[in-house]
């Protein structure tokens, strides 16, 4: 109603998922109609300038729509996000007892782990834009440029109600100390840390980070909330494998299988792996064929570049592993497999013969 089209947009992506299990057309209409850019709005009068560099006119940062795809964290990681949410939506309380922090959070951890999701996710519980600034692009070759890209950011974050996250932090956050970094680009630090201290306590700031070492102890002691990403483990991986695989019953045992042979893979790479095998499947209109699913994992695993293929030595060696490595039962390989449980013993003879 406050002709704020970026909020009706968000919140219409949202009816349209609840409403495609009850009116299918009513959501394709709803869709149809928000996927207009907003033409009325803005003839109204109604447009959000966001900053942009001065030299290039390209914008620093931009606004992203909810996150379509659930977030997965261990146990770890999802009691620090349900405290940050906490203390997030009871902010007020917090004050008012003079027990409350500032509103800054911190990921940390590997590519593909989720961290611009999980930021994505906590705009959306808290009903808040998402402003998304990519680091790395806001640094301009005249380096007072940076700086003045970086005060313009904040700048416009003020007073909002929104969540602003600052993706690869350590693109400009790195330690002042670092003998290789030149003077003026240390400075940059000083105004990221002027900027955060800037801001209302109650506006919401996160940062990603893929190399936590790097980064100026003072931008740590800005973010009191912290949540490390990692590899996920075998119980994530397996979640992670039943989602992107269409969370049908039929899969979880192949759910299970899969994340025993994706050890070192991030969320990124089983969304990847599970959606290709998927739309293959498609082309045929076939279900996947886990057997081939698997042995690409074990292909990739074993530095292999070749494509699988489902052949005699690759399924057995697959058996092998399942068997004697990870030491399933053969009833669960033969079920993973679609195949009768007479037809692994074969494979498993020709390894204890040796040949």
């Amino acid at each position: 109603m406050s002709a704020d089209y970026d909020r009706i947009r968000h919140v219409g992506q949202r009816l349209c998922k609840e409403l495609a299990t009850q009116d299918a057309e009513g959501a394709r209409l709803l869709k149809q109609a928000i996927g207009r850019k907003g033409v009325p709005l803005r003839a109204a009068g109604y447009s959000e300038a966001l900053p942009v560099d001065n030299k290039s006119r390209l914008p620093l940062l931009e606004a992203h729509d909810t996150p379509d795809v659930p977030i997965f964290l261990d146990e770890r990681g999802k009691s620090s996000f349900d405290a940050f949410l906490a203390d997030a939506t009871h902010f007020d309380k917090l004050v008012a007892r003079g027990i409350a922090s500032r509103l800054a959070l911190m990921l940390s951890g590997p590519p593909g782990t989720g961290k611009t999701l999980l930021a994505g996710h906590i705009a959306a519980q808290l009903g808040r834009k998402l402003y998304v600034v990519r680091l790395d692009s806001v640094i301009s070759s005249l380096l007072g440029d940076t700086a003045k890209n970086i005060r313009g950011i904040f700048d416009f974050v003020a007073g909002k109600n929104a969540v602003l996250f600052l993706d690869e932090l350590d693109a400009i956050a790195k330690m002042r100390d670092d003998r290789n970094e030149l003077g003026e680009l240390k400075r940059v630090v000083n105004t990221v840390i002027q900027g955060i201290d800037s801001l209302e306590a109650g506006t919401i700031v996160i940062a990603a980070t893929n190399h936590a070492q790097m980064l100026d102890t003072a931008i740590w002691r800005r973010f009191p909330y912290k949540i490390e990403f990692g590899e996920p483990e075998r119980d994530l991986r397996e979640a992670l494998w039943f989602h992107f695989l269409g969370g049908n019953p039929a899969d979880e045992v192949a759910s299970r299988m899969l994340a025993l042979l994706s050890a070192g893979l991030n969320g990124a790479d089983i969304q990847e792996l599970a959606l290709a095998a998927r739309r293959s499947a498609a082309h045929h209109d076939a279900s996947v064929d886990m057997g081939s699913l698997a042995c690409t994992l074990m292909r990739r695993y074993e530095g292999k570049n070749a494509a699988p293929d489902a052949y005699v030595a690759d399924k057995r060696h697959l058996v092998e592993t399942l068997v004697h490595r990870h030491g399933v039962s053969q009833a669960e390989v033969a079920r993973f497999l679609g195949v009768s449980r007479q037809a692994i013993s074969p494979y498993l003879k020709h390894a204890e013969d040796g040949h």
